[in-house]
């Protein structure tokens, strides 16, 4: 009986869906277009400027990206390149919109006192988003041939499994860089961030979860049998062997360094959740899921008993009950939370006294630990605010929100677009997904199998971790919303993260190699 890949690839479409994709990117393109009319006549009752600049340069990005990909992968997946390209724009047109700099309604702001210092910076992003499709570029032309570990000067997938232990290490110095005296910084509590001169600000860890992919799967190709045949059956669920587990243990207590020294749940959950999901792809034992989650329950207890970790305990803290901490809130040791927001006498005493941060200074006489939920509340407010169907694009006041533009740019076009165009959003996420997986299910070679897999569930993955943070499902992390948020780390990543899955996807659809012409059958000539 044939395999399940075996069956996928038997109903592939073994012909190049280039058409198909073009007329995808177009509508892609339209809809980015689209938002950046419909942003400027909200505002300004005219077509904006930026349509041109920002929506202009875009779609020339995305015809050479789409050049690109049909010279050196023909066969690949026709929705990987639309569906990015699509996630970008309508990223790149809400913070065209977040621009204070540019709206209309930014005077009024002012007067307010509303206006945030770290505003939104449009032109940045475009110019991030022409470094991420010229990785993705990059990628196309250097992955020549994905069937050839020894193909010439290239570095595939394929090529990856020959240097696994080599990659893995790479990872780990990446995720290692943020502790370096000098090097990182700490931003909102958490140090994940390195300073590069002429760049700025920059997130391995954004480049270190692909390292760690590859490295899970040359790890794991070569020890699946064990882990899946081999164990010890208690119940219904067979339990691995401890040799066996000392790999996983030695991930966790990576993680939760992670997670101690860099104070990053984010990362902390994405890496080992991979890890795990990996391990349950390559042996389909229900088993490590158990583990796994037993592995971070226990981790995560600890860290809330820590005293040099209160900063994940204020935001699960947080995340259990919010409301004593809007605008500011002091933890006590005796666990009950004291309001210093600017309505309470504390605050006006350090206030008038001119300090630069009354809450936090008035939380330090009471010898407790500052908090602020106002991110977390205005972000559900925002939610609330837009309701099913939005409040139109350009029409509602997402800027309340702290970091509307990073951290919180899914509620920002919650607040606009409505459930409605959340779903759609959350729909073009699931779709990557499901092609990533499909072409993991397809891919004719164990580790490609493994590798596909695991690009296709960090993705996944992250979009649960910050989607949930900022909807209160889960406690908040410091993740990015993939091709959304501001920044140039993750859209980078995340653009070499779609040039991998193309690459892959083109050599799974690929037709099989024919024979030069049909030699007939074998005969046999006695010579007696």
């Amino acid at each position: 009986m044939s395999s399940l890949g075996e069956q996928i690839r038997a109903r592939l479409p073994y012909q190049r869906r280039n058409a198909a994709s073009l007329a995808l990117l177009v509508f892609a393109m339209v809809l980015t277009l689209s938002a950046f009319a419909e942003v400027g006549l909200a505002r300004d009752g005219s077509i904006p400027a930026g349509l041109f600049g920002y929506g202009g340069g875009l779609a020339v990005l995305a015809i050479a990206a789409f050049f690109v990909q049909t010279k050196f992968a023909p066969y690949s997946d026709p929705l990987l390149l639309p569906l990015a390209v699509a996630l970008n724009g309508i990223g790149l047109a809400m913070i065209y919109r977040l621009d204070l700099d540019t709206s209309a309604d930014w005077k009024q702001a002012a007067l307010n006192g509303r206006v945030l210092e770290d505003a939104a910076n449009a032109p940045d992003q475009l110019m991030w988003t022409f470094v991420g499709i010229g990785m993705f570029v990059a990628a196309l032309l250097i992955m020549r041939d994905t069937d050839k570990s020894d193909a010439p000067l290239s570095f595939t997938p394929k090529t990856a499994q020959r240097y696994t232990y080599l990659i893995g290490l790479g990872a780990l110095i990446m995720l290692l860089l943020p502790i370096v005296p000098g090097l990182g910084n700490t931003v909102n509590g958490a140090r994940v961030w390195i300073q590069i001169p002429g760049i700025g600000g920059l997130q391995p860890a954004e480049f270190a979860k692909l390292m760690m992919v590859a490295f899970f799967a040359g790890y794991l190709v070569n020890k699946r049998q064990a882990m899946s045949l081999i164990g010890k059956k208690v119940g219904p669920f067979s339990f691995p062997r401890l040799r066996d587990l000392g790999p996983v243990l030695v991930i966790w207590f990576f993680c939760l360094g992670v997670l101690f020294v860099q104070k990053d749940l984010g990362t902390a959950l994405l890496f080992f959740g991979l890890f795990v999901s990996m391990l349950y792809i390559a042996t389909q034992r229900l088993s490590w899921i158990m583990i796994g989650l037993g592995l971070l329950a226990v981790g995560v207890f600890v860290a809330m008993q820590l005293p040099f970790m209160g900063h994940v305990d204020q935001r699960i803290s947080i995340w259990q009950n919010p409301e004593p901490y809007f605008d500011g809130g002091c933890l006590l040791d005796s666990g009950k939370v004291v309001p210093v927001n600017p309505n309470t006498e504390i605050f006006q005493k350090f206030k008038d006294a001119g300090s630069d941060a009354p809450g936090i200074a008035a939380c330090q006489e009471l010898g407790g630990a500052f908090s602020d939920s106002r991110q977390l509340m205005m972000g559900l407010f925002s939610l609330g605010e837009g309701g099913v169907l939005g409040t139109g694009l350009g029409q509602g006041e997402p800027w309340r929100t702290p970091l509307a533009f990073s951290d919180f740019i899914f509620t920002s076009i919650g607040e606009e677009v409505g459930l409605t165009g959340l779903m759609a959003l959350l729909l073009m996420y699931a779709l990557i997904v499901q092609r990533g997986m499909k072409t993991a299910v397809a891919a004719r070679d164990s580790y490609l199998k493994l590798f596909a897999g695991g690009v296709s569930f960090v993705l996944a993955l992250q979009v649960f971790v910050i989607v949930g943070g900022v909807t209160k499902l889960i406690p908040l992390t410091g993740l990015t919303t993939p091709f959304m948020s501001q920044g140039g780390s993750s859209m980078m990543a995340n653009w070499i993260l779609i040039a991998i899955l193309v690459r892959m996807s083109h050599d799974a659809r690929k037709p099989a190699p024919q024979a030069i012409q049909d030699e007939g059958m074998t005969q046999i000539v006695s010579t007696r």
